[in-house]
């Protein structure tokens, strides 16, 4: 793909890397910012203007996939993986406080799940894996990863 393509494809999941599913961002403007920041910070992006904000994470997961004819990594950021997890970023981040183990059973879960999606080039060049920008998962019996792990006995 080169440019701004998009590709839809039937896929299924490999694999996701569980040591960083999400990242902080300013809850106003989105702009990234570093974990170790307070919940309340001064946010220094021209659209905040230095005002006092608080943080929000969103998702950013890395899957390895699979088609009929090759295996690639590519990222689904927030709006994407939402459809999968069921839930917003924030609140998977704090139910896995909560629960240790939740992420590594999210991905044990989302191994082997067929999905069509929307594959498209990155906007930055810098930029490694392609983006899944829409994700319509294909079992009839799909269920969010987070209704799956509000069912696991934690005890």
């Amino acid at each position: 793909m080169q440019g701004n393509e998009s590709t839809r494809l039937v896929c299924s999941i490999l694999a996701m890397d569980q040591s960083c599913f999400s990242y902080k961002v300013c809850r106003f403007c989105e702009t990234p910012v570093s974990d170790d920041k307070p919940a309340e910070f001064i946010c220094n992006n021209r659209k905040c203007a230095g005002r006092r904000r608080s943080s929000k994470r969103l998702f950013r997961l890395l899957f390895s996939i699979g088609t009929e004819t090759r295996v690639m990594n590519v990222v689904a950021f927030d709006r994407a993986a939402q459809v999968i997890f069921g839930c917003s970023a924030q609140e998977f981040f704090d139910f896995s406080i909560q629960h240790p183990c939740a992420v590594k059973i999210a991905s044990k879960v989302l191994v082997g799940e067929l999905l069509k999606v929307t594959l498209n080039t990155p906007k930055r060049g810098k930029a490694e894996h392609l983006r899944m920008t829409n994700i319509v998962p294909m079992s009839s019996d799909f269920e969010p990863v987070i209704e799956t792990l509000r069912k696991v006995d934690w005890s």
